[in-house]
């Protein structure tokens, strides 16, 4: 660690493309494979398309235990490595292998026994419920590499090994895309697995790429040293590790807490209705992802130079990621406005999903505007430690504002009401990240 890491003396700007170019790539992979897979599924029915909706809070609830704690993992690593403190990044990355395999174990346990309960308490469709817990059952039951994946990931990116990151989590990807149509479909000899077969092939993208950053990081991550012999858990490090985790798992299973929400409001107007809501987040990833990428170079940028005490690479760094921020999120508004219904087309839409989702992709689209400067504004509290003000935000923004609003709104009996509560509860984020940020900027002081 004696040479300065290039977090602390590359110009700003060619850091933050360097770090997030690679990011944000795997990202529209991503968004890409979570297209291509429902695309996909929408070709078995639309039950089948509506099960791995409803499915979906299950997933993000995983993503928010393995993306939280590897936010907590991300910035204090990053602090560490900004300190010069190699004892503090080593032991950091082995207590964040043992907290994420006990995490892991216990969704496995959990996707095993309470998926068939989970489905049912969200409708009394018998084909949807049996599609949706062969899904969940492999999805959940098998999520070790999902876990893993995420860590291991994490780690290359809060050392600024980023291109690392975009090719694991691309071959993770494409590997999931090429399984899908050979799965569900029964390609080359193989039976015809449906639903299942989506989540099988899921599964296996995800080890691979588990597999792939588990071999990166230990030829290529010279920044940490991975010692097996005489670890011990260290409950300081796990503490530290939860204290910007915590609130960042909580912010993102909140995301499962609305979409578990509207989904029981949607399937009230019709299992259509719920199936549109599922295509609606399929589709936004490929606007968002990219956004998140930009957010996964930014957090070890930010983190590094609070910790080498560096406020003007700070704030030039979260200035430059709003701007680039907000013209990806500008550029997802305009496609959803102009072609919503090309959109629906490739998921196999019927006439009454066209019907409902033309004017919903529309109208929920219009919270694009100030979703990206809200992002941003929530990996800032993250990467220097107010993981608490982002969840404060997404409290405000996806329980406290955009499901009584939801709620209320469908008393009127119209769908397209429903979808305002978007653009609502987005303004409503922007007003609180605005004041918390402000009083963040206000308390950094290294004079």
């Amino acid at each position: 660690m004696e040479q300065e890491n290039k977090m602390g003396v590359m110009p700003v700007n060619k850091l933050l493309i360097s770090m997030s170019l690679p990011m944000m790539i795997s990202m529209l992979v991503q968004a890409l494979y979570n297209i291509v897979d429902s695309v996909f599924v929408a070709q078995i029915s639309e039950n089948a398309l509506t099960a791995v909706s409803l499915a979906f809070p299950l997933q993000n609830l995983m993503i928010a235990f393995a993306g939280g704690t590897a936010v907590g993992v991300n910035a204090l690593l990053s602090r560490s490595l900004g300190e010069k403190n190699q004892e503090h990044v080593n032991q950091t990355a082995m207590n964040s292998i043992f907290i994420f395999c006990m995490t892991a174990i216990v969704f496995m346990i959990g996707g095993l026994t309470l998926s068939h309960l989970f489905f049912t308490v969200q409708t009394t469709d018998a084909e949807i419920i049996s599609s949706g817990v062969q899904y969940a059952y492999i999805v959940v039951g098998c999520s070790f590499g999902l876990f893993f994946q995420f860590l291991f990931e994490r780690l290359l990116q809060a050392t600024g090994r980023t291109f690392l990151t975009m090719i694991t989590q691309g071959l993770g990807a494409i590997i999931n895309i090429i399984l899908d149509p050979i799965f569900i479909f029964g390609y080359f000899g193989l039976p015809r697995m449906g639903v299942a077969g989506a989540a099988l092939a899921t599964v296996l993208g995800q080890i691979i790429a588990c597999s792939l950053a588990i071999i990166f990081n230990i030829k290529f991550n010279h920044d940490i040293h991975f010692h097996l012999r005489g670890f011990r858990p260290s409950m300081t490090i796990i503490k530290q590790i939860y204290s910007v985790g915590i609130p960042s798992i909580i912010m993102q299973s909140i995301g499962s807490v609305m979409t578990f929400g509207m989904n029981k409001i949607l399937i009230t107007f019709s299992t259509t209705a719920t199936a549109v809501f599922g295509v609606y987040f399929k589709l936004q990833s490929f606007v968002f992802m990219p956004v998140f990428g930009l957010n996964n170079g930014m957090i070890p940028i930010i983190a590094y130079n609070l910790g080498a005490k560096q406020k003007e690479r700070m704030f030039d760094t979260i200035r430059l990621a709003r701007i680039y921020a907000t013209v990806l999120m500008i550029l997802g508004l305009i496609a959803f406005e102009a072609i919503p219904g090309v959109l629906l087309s490739f998921f196999n839409a019927s006439e009454a999903m066209i019907s409902i989702g033309t004017p919903a992709l529309r109208i929920i689209a219009i919270h694009f505007i100030f979703a990206g400067y809200c992002i941003v504004c929530g990996a800032v509290f993250q990467a220097v430690g107010k993981g608490t003000y982002s969840l404060l935000t997404s409290l405000i923004r996806q329980l406290f504002v955009l499901l009584p609003c939801a709620y209320i709104l469908s008393l009127f009996g119209n769908i397209n009401l429903i979808w305002l509560c978007f653009p609502i509860a987005e303004i409503s984020s922007a007003i609180t990240s605005t004041i918390l940020f402000n009083k963040i900027k206000r308390s950094i002081n290294f004079s």
